[in-house]
C-alpha cells in the first residue's frame, strides 16, 4: 500500500505539474497517465482522488498555503507548487495519514524531482502547516 501511494503522489506531482504549465483538464491529464505506464503498481484511486481535488480545491488549498510560505505562489517553482499542493491536501482532508509521512513524501519527490535544496523549503512549509493543521496529531 504504502509504495503504491508513493507512486500516485508521484504521478500527481507530475500531473499537477503538467497541468499549471498547459492548463490541459484534470480528466484529459488522468487519461494521459492511465494510458501510460508511470501508474504501474501505483494506486490508481488515490492518484485520481489527488489530482481531481488539488485541481479543483487549488484557490483554497493556495490560499491556505499562503499562510505558510515567504514569497508569492507565482514565484514558487511549479514541481515545489504541485508537491505542496498535494502536501496541502492531505494535511487538511486525509487525516488517515499521519503529517509525518505527509511531510516526507513530499521531501522525497522534492529531492528526487525539486531544485536543489527545494527539499528543505518543501519541508519547512509542510512543518508549519502541520503545525497549525494537525495541532493534536502532534501533542501524543
Amino acid at each position: 500500500m504504502t509504495r503504491a501511494r508513493s507512486i500516485a503522489r508521484k504521478c500527481a506531482m507530475q500531473a499537477l505539474y503538467q497541468w499549471q504549465l498547459t492548463q490541459q483538464s484534470e480528466a484529459e491529464i488522468r487519461g494521459q497517465f492511465e494510458a501510460g505506464k508511470e501508474l504501474e503498481g501505483g494506486d490508481l484511486e488515490y492518484f485520481s482522488e489527488l489530482l481531481r481535488e488539488c485541481s479543483q480545491q487549488s484557490q483554497a488549498l493556495d490560499s491556505s498555503l499562503g499562510e505558510f510560505i515567504d514569497r508569492p505562489l507565482e514565484q514558487l517553482d511549479p514541481v515545489e507548487h504541485a508537491i505542496l499542493l498535494i502536501g496541502m491536501y492531505e494535511l487538511a482532508s486525509r487525516v488517515d495519514i499521519p503529517y509525518r509521512v505527509v511531510i516526507n513524501e513530499g521531501v522525497e519527490l522534492s529531492k528526487r524531482f525539486g531544485a536543489t535544496d527545494g527539499h528543505r523549503y518543501v519541508n519547512a512549509v509542510l512543518d508549519k502547516a502541520a503545525r497549525t493543521k494537525r495541532a493534536a496529531e502532534q501533542t501524543k
